[in-house]
């Protein structure tokens, strides 16, 4: 038996190191192992699609990790078995996490019903890590019925979130209502259902940034005629209003899968993904060709030098690609 098939087998049986190990391959850059970690998921392929993913974003400070620590051991007194990709920023200097939810979540972290990674965005857009689809994939097949995906709420993290998870929840703060007017409207559009975190603090500011959220919403056309997003207080803290919260969840995908939109979801999503990676493997490509790399710096200094346009330059380049 090869190395990939007893690493496959092993992340089968749930074997947490043969997990983390499975997620640090998918997560490479290097090419070799870009080459095992596909032959990898390629092996895992049957075994996954069964867990219920769930994408969390919010402001930094709304209590994401509180919110996912609660969650995390509600589910797992319920009886299931939570998974939990939290894609911290990356550091400017090493380029790892500097985060560390795995820390943060210290409770949920003891608990073997439970597998918390936290791994660096790496650039990514939207701070959603590339590989985070791969790493779901293995928790999947690893036997995990649950995964919450934690993006760092900043950018175009919820685009990406929610084009990679069954239902994207939105976490907000009771004060937050009066900036409900500089929220872009495709993040409302895009929310599933959204919980007003740290509701214990301020009753009367949870229920005006619920009904000025519901407003919001219920002036946005979303994708999902047969839904309208609820809005739900919450204390992740106090863990009060969990459990309304995961019967919502559920809701959702009952909703979902009666009408058909739960299967063509996850259609779509794969379409992109594809798109997404050859988009990606292309720009990687475009770099490590060597006519390219020694082009590039003169002929960008001569673009910001107004000596070439935009348009020539990029021609000139892509065409170094002719013959791939």
């Amino acid at each position: 038996m090869s190395d990939r098939q007893t690493l496959a087998e092993d992340v089968r049986a749930g074997k947490r190191r043969a997990l983390a190990k499975a997620i640090t391959l998918v997560e490479s850059t290097r090419a070799d192992h870009r080459e095992q970690a596909r032959a990898l998921v390629e092996a895992l392929l049957p075994d996954t699609g069964k867990a219920l993913r769930v994408g969390l974003s919010g402001v930094p400070g709304v209590g994401k990790s509180t919110f996912v620590e609660a969650l995390g051991l509600y589910l797992i007194e319920q009886g299931h078995r939570v998974a939990v990709l939290a894609v911290d920023p990356s550091s400017s200097v090493h380029g790892g996490s500097i985060l560390g939810d795995k820390t943060r979540m210290e409770l949920l972290s003891r608990r073997t019903e439970a597998f918390i990674r936290p791994s660096p965005s790496s650039g990514a857009l939207g701070g959603v890590a590339h590989r985070t689809r791969e790493a779901m994939l293995v928790c999947e097949a690893a036997g995990f019925d649950v995964v919450l995906v934690e993006t760092v709420g900043v950018g175009q993290s919820e685009i990406a979130v929610a084009g990679m998870t069954d239902i994207f929840c939105l976490l907000q703060l009771p004060n937050a209502g009066d900036d409900l007017q500089g929220m872009k409207k495709g993040i409302v559009e895009i929310a599933d259902l959204v919980a007003i975190n740290k509701a214990d603090i301020d009753k009367a500011a949870t229920h005006r940034a619920q009904a000025q959220m519901q407003g919001a919403i219920s002036m946005v056309r979303h994708a999902h005629p047969d839904w309208t997003p609820p809005v739900i207080p919450v204390s992740a803290l106090k863990a009060e209003g969990i459990d309304v919260f995961w019967n919502t969840v559920l809701k959702f995908r009952e909703t979902m899968v009666a009408n058909g939109a739960f299967a063509a979801r996850r259609r779509r999503q794969a379409g992109a993904w594809m798109w997404e990676l050859i988009d990606h493997d292309l720009r990687a490509r475009f770099r490590a060709n060597v006519r390219v790399a020694e082009e590039l710096p003169g002929l960008q200094a001569e673009v910001e030098q107004g000596q070439v346009t935009p348009a020539a330059a990029a021609a000139r380049l892509l065409g170094h690609l002719d013959n791939i």
